[in-house]
């Protein structure tokens, strides 16, 4: 499909994880959205995604985290290893719940979850544009066609067998256009391992071909977050649309899965007809409106405090020299506390 044309209540850009999420939160309240889609099929973008408390509490709102945890390892402890002076650094996980799971297999399950005909492949969005009459989003595609919403959305060891690494660094010029092709990339990869442990080299050189895949990362900074406009009117954004994070806390995708259960209980409260049977106009648009701002006051500060902390840790991880290093965990304790507060954060019932 090439294009949608039509009207909906509630549309929604993107087959990611919280797109998917969203869609599946308001279907859980008899609320009925489409997802579009650029792609033609569901894509995961990266192999695997660690999943904290947060997260699975999301998942279970969701009704899909009894499923996933039949396919992923819980994990009771991580080794943080300097290669630089050899220091071993253990999280304990204990009572906390954290597991890897393969993205594909998360994708999957959210968009099992949906009504048959929820989600739209093949979908190119050109602009999105409000009617100055009725409010509505007006959505322009790259063939011509229009489709109008009252709502408008953005988004974005794992089993016995299985390994998942990946390895960072500052985008350069020559990363353009690698993207796709795995031989390049596993190539890259070796070359940035060099001088690693050879247990280490051992892993990457014996890794699957197709399981190399690159993946560019944005970031949004913090003070943007808290500062900046994140719903006009009846369109906002969620997940990495609102809050793209770097991978140094593991909580982007976890995030995403907390605004899919806010967003979802917050719209649902104000797409409930009134007495007098009202669900349409302006008096919707000004319902939908105040859920908006609802949803945005209540997870601000959460993915905030996250882009923060997730800043300060990749801070941490890149710094060679011992006094900043003990600086930034000075900051770390003292704003966040304990290393794994952020993973006790409930989003609620849905």
């Amino acid at each position: 499909m090439g294009s949608y044309s039509g009207d909906n209540d509630i549309i929604i850009i993107g087959a990611g994880i919280c797109g998917l999420a969203t869609a599946l939160a308001l279907h859980r309240k008899g609320i009925g959205s489409l997802v579009l889609e650029r792609a033609d099929s569901l894509r995961a973008s990266g192999a695997a995604i660690g999943i904290h408390t947060n997260g699975w509490c999301a998942l279970d709102q969701l009704g899909v985290g009894p499923t996933l945890r039949e396919k992923a390892n819980r994990i009771y402890v991580v080794r943080h290893v300097s290669l630089d002076n050899g220091m071993t650094r253990e999280v304990l996980y204990g009572n906390e719940e954290y597991r890897n799971l393969v993205r594909s297999d998360l994708i999957q399950a959210l968009f099992d979850g949906l009504p048959p005909g929820t989600v739209r492949f093949g979908c190119h969005i050109v602009q999105v544009k409000t009617d100055p009459v009725t409010s509505q989003s007006v959505l322009h595609f790259d063939d011509g066609s229009m489709a109008t919403a009252k709502l408008f959305d953005f988004v974005s060891p794992i089993g016995n067998k299985l390994v998942h690494w990946f390895i960072f660094q500052t985008r350069l010029p020559e990363d353009y256009g690698i993207s796709g092709k795995p031989e390049i990339i596993r190539e890259a990869a070796l070359e940035l391992i060099k001088g690693f442990p050879p247990e280490m080299i051992e892993l990457a050189e014996n890794s699957l071909l197709d399981s190399f895949t690159f993946t560019k990362i944005r970031y949004r900074a913090p003070w943007d977050l808290l500062l900046g406009n994140l719903h006009r009117g009846t369109v906002t954004v969620a997940g990495d649309a609102m809050h793209v994070m770097g991978p140094f806390l593991g909580q982007g995708g976890a995030a995403g899965l907390e605004d899919a259960v806010v967003l979802g209980r917050c719209l649902a409260k104000a797409m409930q007809m009134d007495p007098n049977g009202d669900y349409a106009g302006k008096q919707l648009v000004t319902r939908v409106g105040l859920a908006l701002d609802e949803y945005v006051k209540e997870g601000r500060m959460r993915v905030t405090r996250l882009s923060m902390q997730t800043y300060l840790n990749g801070l941490l991880m890149a710094t060679s020299s011992g006094f900043t290093s003990g600086l930034i965990v000075f900051v770390l304790k003292t704003l966040f506390g304990g290393a794994l507060e952020h993973t006790q954060y409930d989003s609620g019932r849905l």
